[in-house]
């Protein structure tokens, strides 16, 4: 796995249900290497901090791999790297095989894999089509987010190593598709529960889930 972009983005306005907002979304290639921070990305807008940026949320990776496939439903779409909102574009990130854990280094820089992106109606609005976002849960390869653990610069070229690999087999793709189905696979489940890398109150919210069908 290498990076092939790195992006960032500064406030866009949009109306959404007749009120403007703000968003960070609007990312786009920088020539720039990319200080990845504790809580974000150095230079990068984050607007809403309750939903994006933060220890388990610092930086969003997503695969190259993908583009091809969301061209074809959206060719009339000015495309560049950074659509999805990503801050590093990376070439061969595989979400059935990158484990909740697995730690990387990028660059200076090392990360650990915490969570899948789950997407919110910003994404409709990058897209200018709200349904993209079935479309992007039905599709099943979201990028993740990593959590920082030794700050650093992430540079256009770098290559992903591999520093150490998660025990616990609970992929990206698995992950999400446990988090946003509504009937959970209870192997799946336990997984989720037992993998510290998670962010606690995901596994809170799904130890509930276990609970209550017992």
């Amino acid at each position: 796995m290498k990076v092939i972009a790195t992006n960032i983005g500064k406030a866009t306005s949009f109306l959404h249900n007749g009120k403007k907002e703000l968003t960070g979304i609007y990312k786009y290639p920088t020539p720039n290497p990319l200080f990845l921070g504790k809580t974000d990305v150095q230079n990068d807008s984050v607007i809403d901090r309750k939903h994006h940026g933060g220890v388990h949320k610092a930086c969003y990776l997503f695969s190259s791999e993908h583009y091809p496939y969301w061209k074809k439903l959206y060719p009339k779409l000015d495309w560049d790297w950074g659509m999805f909102g990503e801050n590093l574009t990376v070439q061969g990130l595989d979400e059935s095989q990158i484990r909740i854990g697995d730690i990387y280094a990028i660059g200076s820089a090392v990360v650990q894999v915490s969570q899948p992106r789950e997407p919110c109606y910003k994404l409709g609005v990058r897209f200018g089509d709200a349904k993209i976002i079935k479309q992007f849960i039905d599709y099943g390869y979201p990028g993740t987010y990593v959590r920082i653990l030794e700050e650093g610069w992430a540079t256009k070229g770098d290559a992903l190593v591999l520093k150490e690999m998660s025990a616990n087999t609970l992929s990206i793709r698995e992950c999400f598709n446990l988090i946003l189905a509504k009937e959970k696979d209870p192997i799946s489940l336990q997984k989720a529960i037992d993998n510290l890398a998670l962010p606690e109150y995901k596994r809170e919210r799904l130890l509930k889930y276990a609970l209550s069908k017992k």
